[in-house]
Parts: structure tokens; sequence; C-alpha cells
């Protein structure tokens, strides 16, 4: 089957025929995985979906264990109260 690449807001899409989503069995709103496979692009369906905790989001985005090498929090001083603010 051929079909386009189209613009969908600030990024792109592809139309999947219904015969395909039904061949492995996901339906709209499902959650898939895209992997990149020998210059392919493979969708596969994510068979559950467990929750994840924070911690273990940002490891995922950021490729270690964000809790352990998190900076230190700072105070930031933003001066003198200039106007009616209440501190």
């Amino acid at each position: 089957m051929r079909t386009k690449v189209v613009k969908w807001g600030n990024s792109h899409g592809i139309r999947l025929p219904l015969a395909y989503m039904g061949h492995i069995q996901i339906a709209e709103n499902d959650p898939v995985e895209i992997v990149l496979e020998n210059e392919a692009i493979v969708i596969k369906k994510i068979s559950s979906v467990g929750h994840r905790t924070t911690a273990q989001r940002l490891a995922e985005f950021y490729g270690e264990d964000f809790e352990q090498n998190a900076p230190a929090p700072k105070e930031v001083d933003w001066g003198e109260p200039v106007g009616n603010e209440i501190w």
C-alpha cells in the first residue's frame, strides 16, 4: 500500500488502514512504540502499559538515575520588593 506523509500540527503523520490496525489489534488512542530498524520505521503495539513513577520517567528521558544525579536546589534571590508585593 502507498500513502503520503502529511503535515499534522507541528509534526507529520501517516494514515493507517483499518485492516492493518485490525490485523495487529490496535485501536484509536492505543499506545504504540515506534522503532527504527535498518532504515525502516516499525510500529509495534504495546501490550501492557504499567504505571511509571516520575523517577522512572526522568531516568528514561535522561538515560540515568535522575534522583541520584540531580543538582541540589539553590535559593534564588529575586531582589528587593518593587511595588505592592507582600513578603
